[in-house]
């Protein structure tokens, strides 16, 4: 099992943020039936008013589990998640995707 964490950063405001978690909700439930797809849930930070937090704004992390490379790859090639990427184009600024695997 591998764990995906995908760090979107959007264009500063929270409209983009807000269009892009939009976009999300409209496809978690077909994402979710995907073969191989254990978990699919994009967070945002929360304001826990503590002094050791770092936050950012403009930003999305998508925590993701997939049974295997192999099914990460076809996630990406599906209608849905082009018509996605599509989707928020003009919000999204960078995307860096971490692929994991327990440690211990």
């Amino acid at each position: 099992m591998l764990t995906i964490i995908a760090d979107i950063r959007t264009r500063p405001g929270q409209h983009h943020r807000q269009a892009v978690l939009d976009a999300f909700r409209e496809i978690i439930p077909t994402v979710l039936k995907e073969d191989g797809c254990h978990g699919y849930a994009p967070l945002v930070d929360t304001h826990a008013q503590v002094d050791f937090q770092t936050c950012a704004p403009d930003s999305i992390t998508m925590v993701e589990k997939w049974e295997s490379v192999a099914h990460l790859q076809a996630h990406l090639q599906t209608p849905h998640m082009k018509a996605w990427s599509e989707k928020v184009k003009e919000d999204v600024l960078e995307t860096r995707i971490r692929i994991l695997e327990e440690g211990v």
